[in-house]
């Protein structure tokens, strides 16, 4: 019986844990043991397998983060490291392996395939930075946390007459924070795509207070600026009471809404089904509503996607 191992790596993200599921469910199908590897890439250096079956993935498809664990392994980086690696699963008969995870899980990926390790990778990241795929598991349900977070703080600042500057997570990609804008009615919407004035964001939210606006929401790629010492130039530059949120990494918890879990149920079948078809060396993603596969090398170096379009429908809702 041939052994898959299946592991989470990077920041977690919700749907990890359906994705496992998938693998687990449709490895046993076709006829392969699974075992799942605790702490990411650390914990495949180590050699800290678990065995999974289905019992064992029965009750996790609705729980956040990743019940097998997640370390940010910078020692991987290492090329005897990652030898280490290859030699554990050699040693305990693993003839390939799913790799979950963001952008820096698939350098690690693309690091394993250079030694003949058969290994597939399925992107999960809140961020959405993954060039190969249009969505990545886990963006959705994150983006639904922030949404109801800018929910909740328009109705405290229409009451108070204020506003609010709200940063959500994305690292160096906006999608999180556009999407997040557009869907929450923000009068502005800062990312890295976007850049960031300073003297135009005081004046779009003096604007929409003379526009007798009773709030205004400003959304925020983190990393960008310091949301607090921004609240403070737009409350003494146009009088107006303004408060500073950091969402943080709330966003990363919670139940994966459906749409997560479906993408994660696909992925992981499509990641089985390429072991079966001996097709490895792989990076999974979702174009339209098909799932896809890419040369290691040719998804690393895609460009991403513009999201030039709702990057004006947020420019046409302004005030």
């Amino acid at each position: 019986m041939k052994t898959i191992a299946v592991l989470t790596s990077g920041g977690d993200a919700p749907g990890m844990n359906a994705a496992v599921r998938a693998v687990v469910h449709s490895a046993i199908h076709n006829h392969y043991k699974v075992v799942g590897v605790e702490d990411g890439f650390k914990g495949l250096v180590e050699g800290r397998f678990v065995s999974l079956d289905r019992k064992s993935v029965a009750r996790i498809i609705n729980r956040g983060g990743t019940f097998l664990g997640s370390v940010r392994y910078e020692n991987f980086k290492s090329e005897d490291v990652q030898k280490e690696a290859v030699n554990t699963m050699r040693s305990h008969n693993i003839e390939a392996l799913i790799a979950i995870g963001g952008e820096g899980t698939f350098r690690g990926v693309s690091a394993l395939s250079k030694f003949g390790v058969k290994i597939i990778g399925i992107p999960a990241t809140i961020d959405n930075d993954i060039s190969s795929t249009d969505y990545s598991i886990g963006f959705f349900s994150a983006l639904d946390t922030a949404v109801e977070s800018i929910d909740k703080l328009r109705d405290t600042s229409d009451s108070h007459q204020r506003c609010s500057v709200v940063e959500v997570m994305g690292r160096d990609s906006g999608d999180l924070a556009l999407y997040a804008g557009l869907a929450g009615g923000s009068e502005i919407v800062i990312t890295p795509e976007t850049g960031y004035d300073e003297e135009e964001v005081v004046q779009s939210v003096e604007q929409a207070f003379r526009d007798n606006k009773r709030h205004a929401i400003v959304v925020v790629t983190e990393r960008l600026t310091d949301v607090g010492a921004l609240a403070k130039k737009i409350e003494d530059k146009t009088g107006f009471e303004s408060r500073a949120t950091v969402l943080g990494h709330v966003q990363r918890g919670g139940t994966p809404q459906a749409f997560d879990r479906v993408l994660a149920a696909e992925m992981g079948h499509h990641a089985v089904k390429l072991i079966e078809e001996d097709n490895t060396g792989r990076i999974l993603g979702l174009r339209g509503k098909r799932i896809v596969d890419y040369s290691i090398s040719e998804a690393l170096n895609m460009e991403r996607a513009n999201q030039q379009t709702h990057y004006e429908i947020v420019k046409k809702l302004k005030h």
